[in-house]
């Protein structure tokens, strides 16, 4: 491995850039959130299939996400760092020019490959960076992952401001001159070279697990239309876990693999890749769902409803960078991890108490700050032990591994959580009594996942401070 960072100064430098671009990738996710209904009037999506411009990207991302992290492994994490960006890019040109539903979705694909490329990268540099120093790289995780979460809340503020003040394709194009940025100053400021790996890409894998992943949502979703007793509904999904079944055989078999099944008897690794799917499964139907209460239900404009959260987005920072690494620090992961999860159920539970004539103050603001939390307080741990777990030679592959578990469950956490919504009325636009009905039904769903999550945390994490190096 070769490095052309070496100063202290410079290394932060790298920082900013890693952490910029976790938060693109995640904020890409969410800032079409704002922005859906005017999508949804010009494009012409049906409220069936509205999820599918945020799970077009996720799909994409999630799926790609460890052929992302073998490439970074193979020819080096800052060169795989900049051709995302250059996908990225165009995938954005694409979203923003899109005059119908089909142009808009392959734009939002291309989005979704370019991060797919990102994400492990940046998280294999930041390891480059930081990894010959616990305290520091406790310090600089704490910052990455802070990204992530303020991606997703500052992407609806931002979607929010741009929808309102200018037009809904500002979304998109809002990346390229960021993607310009980065590709112009990064090569001073993020280290280069290889890690040392060898062999070839298991294309058949990366295929199998991208299609699997995008069968099983595809059924999941489609159920809340053609219902659950259709074919229709049960090809899909039997599709999608026969092509995940696939993926693991292939996995098994392969000499060169794309997942190395062995990597997962590193101590814990599985357990806090499981923590990030819970994550991402409960929290990304939280915040489409009360972006929605804000707009069709309480009745807020864009910038309102973006605005309306960023008081998580201050507290997502607070607890990342300044809470959740001394906990964890005092305590070790399994404690913020499973607490973490406790507090997010808990405060989904108390979200689901809205009411068709409610208000922000009451029926929002708290509960927002609870979910913030308890989102910061497992988020850090989890994250940590997913990428310290694996050998220092893995490193792409357990970037890419933890990325596809966040991803993932967000994916299928908004699939499941929707079909359940809309079965409690989410679908009947215009009534704000059946919306109120379906969006808290989605916040009892989400609550259940993260409880899940932490019984299942609480079983399978062995030990208190083990896989952390």
């Amino acid at each position: 491995m070769t490095t052309s960072t070496s100063t202290s100064t410079a290394r932060w430098w790298g920082l900013t850039l890693i952490a910029l671009a976790q938060f693109m990738v995640i904020m890409d996710s969410s800032i079409i959130g704002v922005a859906l209904p005017r999508m949804q009037a010009d494009l012409g999506f049906t409220p069936h299939t509205l999820s599918w411009v945020f799970n077009a990207y996720v799909i994409a991302l999630g799926g790609l996400l460890l052929l992302g992290g073998r490439l970074s492994d193979l020819y080096g994490p800052r060169r795989m760092f900049a051709v995302g960006w250059v996908i990225l890019g165009v995938g954005s040109l694409v979203a923003g020019f899109a005059g119908d539903v089909t142009v808009e979705l392959l734009g939002r694909v291309l989005q979704g490959m370019g991060s797919a490329l990102i994400a492990p990268a940046a998280l294999t540099l930041l390891m480059m960076l930081f990894g010959s120093n616990p305290k520091e790289l406790t310090k600089a995780m704490a910052f990455y992952g802070a990204a992530a979460p303020a991606g997703g809340t500052a992407g609806v503020f931002l979607g929010g401001v741009i929808t309102e003040f200018a037009s809904w394709p500002w979304v998109f194009f809002i990346n390229v001159p960021i993607a310009i940025l980065v590709l112009a100053v990064m090569w001073k400021a993020l280290p280069g070279g290889k890690l040392g790996a060898r062999g070839s890409v298991d294309v058949v894998g990366a295929l199998t697990v991208t299609l699997g992943l995008a069968a099983l949502v595809y059924g999941i979703v489609r159920a809340e239309v053609a219902g659950w007793g259709s074919a229709e509904t049960w090809i899909a999904i039997g599709a999608g876990i026969v092509l995940l079944v696939i993926f693991v055989l292939v996995q098994r078999v392969r000499r060169e693999p794309l997942m190395r099944l062995s990597i997962f008897r590193s101590t814990n690794l599985g357990a806090a890749n499981l923590a990030q799917v819970m994550l991402g499964a409960a929290w990304i139907p939280m915040w489409f769902f009360l972006n929605l209460y804000l707009q069709q239900v309480l009745g807020f404009s864009a910038f309102p409803a973006g605005a309306a959260l960023l008081p998580m987005t201050v507290l997502i920072m607070i607890g990342m960078i300044l809470l959740a690494p001394r906990i964890m620090s005092a305590l070790g992961p399994k404690v913020p991890i499973v607490l973490g999860l406790i507090i997010l159920a808990a405060g989904l539970g108390w979200m689901a108490f809205i009411r068709p004539d409610g208000n922000y103050w009451v029926d929002a603001f708290g509960p927002s700050l609870v979910v913030a939390f308890g989102q910061a307080l497992a988020f850090i741990p989890s994250l940590q032990i997913a990428i310290s777990a694996a050998p220092p030679q893995d490193g792409g592959l357990a970037s890419g591994i933890v990325n596809t578990s966040y991803q993932v469950g967000s994916a299928l956490g908004l699939a499941l959580v929707s079909v359940i919504a809309a079965g409690f009325g989410a679908g009947e636009l215009g009534d704000p009594v059946a919306l109120t009905g379906g969006y808290s039904a989605a916040f009892l769903a989400a609550g259940a996942i993260a409880l899940l999550g932490a019984l299942a945390v609480g079983v399978f994490f062995r030990g208190k401070t083990a896989g952390v190096r």
